[in-house]
């Protein structure tokens, strides 16, 4: 077993640890619903050699008849609570995987966008998580809520076989010449299993991920007269999902067709060779012990060709591991998506705890200030970026960046606030260095604001505040120069904004995420071309209000903004200028 395969089985041992009542419970059930079928074998045997008057016990036909019955009935509830306890494992497994996973992505330096490595420097849209969460997390469950499945198949298989060897030894030794052939063929299509379903789910995700871009860009689309093309590059899209999706399930299809005629092919020759020492040497092997003979023999097998399956599915599961660690640009491993952590899944409405208050951190260390040496970072798989920019912010000073568009100003404050990894370079805050940007840089130590803001589905006050708590919000929203709009607004700040600010005008939206910023009252204000939507005179009350606010009150920011609107320009105290 190789290094990868070792690890595919250490992350699911911990899964089968996260609900181990649950797993004991439902491999329980499974061991009666595959195992009960191995009694009437017994019972089949008695049957024929009463029939041959062979029989050692004296049990009458209607007796075993019963007994048939009996354990035909106690099989049938077990699968009836089998089906609940295996639903109730697979959701929870699932639930896991996709509450892990998004809780890592929200970890992640940025959030916005995320590099995957292991499958050539790309970056995957929002809409291609899709395919993560839906795919890839299905495939873990499968595995995993497999493994009770495949352990009572073994367990039963194995004392089949032993019951085959008290029958007949040399006979039940050929049942390895299936196995044999089984081991040969996985290794030989170990690979290709594992390439084609890699590029089944890269497919379904490239489609996934246009889908997204598409809801998000409607609007544009139609101004541009885009519809025929877009539809037609998603109609390629879909062409190929479907050409890698048919060759993946023909393969998987195909390979287990292949072990399972493997193994219905050597019953077959296992069987003649029964029936040809049947025919030759009745005392040898009887009659019953030959019924006996085929019963068990299927459920060693069934075994075998359901351990080719699991196989299978389990190299699949390693490229759905793959697929979720490389997401993951911190630890680059599928660790953290098996985490344990709770559900709160049973009486939702009961169990799930209250959101605890938002800790409100201390004032921070006044910036006096701020050192950025030698900042790089390169675009995976381009030579696109920033390379070695440097400057300083004093206290209370106003920067701006500016520079023709794609010369780097938006990196420049990714790279600076850890949204983007450095890959060189040194930032201090008075002269102490910061060793996580990403941590560091956050409120009230400082604050951003992006080119487009981003607002979630509630009211303003909510998207405003988010949890903090501040005596400051009418000022913020006079800062902001937004106490007119709001003014309008029948119900205030208790106005729903619909889906990501739909209701908003460009501007709004914009003095919506200033004021989100003002009322954390940061050290650094970090804003890239946050007046882009507003009228000439908005964009004059807003930037003078900013610049009397460093003189006026006990709250002096260090402004860094990106712009180059002649109205900020003119009032920066140093302007930074990217080629």
């Amino acid at each position: 077993m190789n290094k990868q395969a070792v690890s595919l089985w250490q992350l699911i041992r911990k899964m089968l640890r996260y609900a181990p009542k649950l797993y004991a419970l439902d491999s329980l059930l499974w061991l009666f619903i595959i195992g009960l079928p191995v009694v009437p074998g017994l019972i089949l045997r008695e049957f024929f050699n009463q029939l041959t008057g062979e029989s050692q016990f004296n049990l009458s036909l209607e007796a075993l008849v019963g007994l048939l019955l009996a354990i035909g009935f106690v099989r049938i509830l077990a699968i009836f609570l089998g089906r609940i306890t295996k639903t109730q494992h697979r959701f929870l497994i699932s639930a896991l995987v996709r509450r892990n996973l998004f809780s890592q992505l929200l970890d992640q330096p940025g959030a916005q966008e995320f590099h995957v490595g292991n499958y050539g420097s790309s970056t995957v849209s929002m809409g291609e998580i899709i395919s993560y969460f839906r795919e890839d997390a299905s495939k873990i469950e499968d595995n995993v809520v497999g493994t009770n499945e495949i352990l009572g198949e073994g367990v039963f298989a194995i004392a089949s076989f032993i019951i085959l060897l008290s029958v007949n030894i040399p006979l039940t030794l050929l049942v390895f010449l299936p196995l044999i052939a089984i081991a040969f063929i996985l290794q030989r299509a170990e690979q290709r299993l594992k390439q084609y379903h890699r590029s089944s789910r890269q497919a379904t995700q490239a489609v996934t991920g246009l889908i997204g871009e598409i809801f998000g860009a409607v609007q544009a689309i139609q101004v541009a007269g885009a519809q025929t093309p877009i539809l037609k590059h998603f109609q390629s899209l879909n062409n190929q999902r479907h050409g890698q999706m048919v060759r993946d399930q023909v393969f998987t299809t195909a390979l287990n067709s292949v072990l399972e005629n493997l193994t219905n092919i050597g019953t077959g020759l296992i069987l003649l060779v029964a029936a040809l020492s049947l025919s030759q040497d009745t005392e040898t092997l009887k009659v019953g012990d030959f019924a006996l003979f085929v019963y068990y023999l299927f459920f060693v097998t069934d075994f075998l060709w359901f351990l080719g399956k699991f196989l299978a599915l389990s190299k699949q599961t390693e490229v759905a591991f793959e697929r979720l660690a490389s997401l993951l640009t911190i630890t680059q491993s599928p660790e953290p998506i098996v985490a344990h952590n709770p559900l709160y899944l049973q009486d939702i409405g009961r169990s799930i705890p209250p959101l605890p208050p938002i800790p409100q951190p201390q004032t921070p260390e006044k910036l006096q200030r701020l050192c950025a040496h030698n900042l790089t970072y390169r675009y995976p798989g381009s030579n696109s970026g920033i390379f070695d920019l440097s400057f300083t912010l004093e206290r209370g000073s106003f920067t701006v960046i500016t520079g023709q568009v794609g010369s780097g100003k938006t990196t420049l404050l990714q790279v600076l606030l850890g949204l983007l990894p450095m890959e060189s370079g040194i930032i201090t805050w008075n002269n102490q260095t910061v060793a996580n940007p990403a941590t560091f840089f956050v409120p009230p130590r400082s604050a951003y604001t992006p080119q487009v803001p981003h607002l979630f589905s509630s009211t303003l006050r909510e998207n405003i505040l988010m949890g903090w708590k501040s005596k400051d919000l009418d000022k913020s929203i006079s800062l902001a120069v937004f106490e007119q709009d709001l003014g309008m607004m029948p119900t205030g700040l208790e106005t729903a904004i619909g889906t990501k600010g739909v209701r908003l005008s460009g501007g709004q939206l914009q003095r919506t995420a200033a004021t989100r910023m003002f009322v954390r009252r940061p050290e650094l204000i970090v804003c890239d071309d946050l007046s882009s939507a507003l009228d000439i005179e908005t964009e004059q009350k807003l930037w003078s209000r900013l610049l009397k606010v460093r003189t006026s009150s006990d709250w002096t920011p260090t402004c860094l903004v990106v712009s180059h609107r002649p109205i900020v320009l003119q009032q920066a105290d140093q302007i930074i200028t990217i080629e």
